[in-house]
């Protein structure tokens, strides 16, 4: 059922009597205290479903005081959510006394705006860090109501990388270290367009290609998959003279490594690689992966100190002036025809 915005909710009386059962029932069911007969339960999760039924947040943060809570809010996207991020973000918050709440919100970034509308307004807690644009509040800091919410610019309405997230200079320090290396033609493996993270960093390749006088044979559009590089690598041509490929994140170049080696080629003799991301497989695979290792904790920390000054009333620490991206030499990078060189790990 779909209510205009100034239509009247539906209480929880109106629930009880929709699913034959009484108020305490109800209110039972919605603390999760369980003992409830599954036929109850389904009767009563029918009864709140057709009538889009919520619970009134600003009555319940009245009785239960609820000053030290903290919420994130994300959009509930399938196959990604950003735990590294969100690591961050609770040390801080459990460090400053504060307890956590991570909420997915589904459905549009209008619906999502105004789910988030009703939290911040309710009482129930005491700020919000929302990780995607919400339609109709500002980015930054401001107050609403009782509550405060701060909204980073890391990630667009799909969770794709934005702001510092999306910075792809880093590419343009790649190729140069290749370059000085003696690496003159290139491949680049490039995510899906739909990224914004995945056109800079090919814009970012293709600008230092330009500027330093070297050759960049081919630009292959991928998907992020490790299929995307290995097919890119396996149907290069023999005689293509590349000697180092750029892939936008680890998972495509581990896919170039693949076809590399059942080509017959060495990695790096042959053939130099390098990812981004700094994943797991980037450091224990074989060769390790030269890659970039992108501070995400850092930015779950930075937007959550941010958030807590701002419910405090105090001014936020500034940001770290240093990017959060970090190339990393592994042994997956040489000069053409050299050994690679051993990297222990710690």
């Amino acid at each position: 059922m779909t209510r205009g915005p100034d239509a009247r909710r539906p209480t929880i009386m109106e629930v009880a009597a929709l699913a034959g059962v009484s108020h305490q029932t109800v209110s039972r069911y919605l603390r999760h205290n369980g003992g409830l007969k599954p036929a109850t339960v389904e009767k009563v999760d029918a009864a709140i479903r057709a009538l889009d039924y919520r619970p009134n947040l600003v009555a319940r943060s009245m009785r239960t005081k609820h000053s030290n809570r903290l919420a994130i809010v994300l959009p509930t996207l399938p196959g990604f959510v950003p735990v590294r991020l969100l690591a961050g973000a609770s040390s801080v918050a459990h460090e400053a006394g504060y307890q956590l709440e991570i909420v997915s919100l589904d459905g549009s970034s209008e619906v999502r705006a105004e789910r988030t509308r009703e939290l911040v307004e309710s009482g129930y807690v005491g700020g919000v860090l929302s990780l995607a644009p919400l339609p109709g509040f500002d980015p930054g800091a401001r107050a609403h109501g009782s509550a405060t919410i701060v909204i980073t610019p890391e990630y667009d309405q799909n969770l794709h990388g934005a702001g510092a997230l999306a910075d792809g200079s880093m590419e343009g320090e790649i190729v140069a270290y290749l370059s000085s290396l003696g690496h003159r033609r290139f491949v680049h493996l490039a995510g899906p367009d739909t990224f914004p993270s995945a056109r800079n960093r090919k814009a970012a390749y293709l600008e230092a290609i330009d500027r330093l006088g070297l050759e960049s044979y081919a630009v292959f559009d991928g998907n992020w998959t490790a299929r995307a590089g290995y097919e890119a690598i396996r149907d290069l041509a023999t005689d293509a003279g590349v000697t180092a490929v750029v892939a936008a994140n680890d998972v495509m170049a581990v896919g170039a490594i693949r076809a590399a080696l059942d080509r017959g080629w060495r990695v790096p003799e042959d053939l130099s690689v390098i990812g981004w991301d700094n994943e797991e497989i980037a450091r224990y695979g074989s060769p390790s992966l030269t890659t970039v290792a992108v501070d995400r904790e850092r930015q779950g920390r930075e937007a959550m100190q941010q958030l807590i000054a701002e419910v405090r009333g105090e001014p936020a620490p500034p940001p770290a002036p240093e990017t959060i991206n970090t190339l990393l030499i592994r042994e997956s990078t040489s000069a053409p025809g050299a050994p690679a060189i051993r990297v222990e790990l710690p």
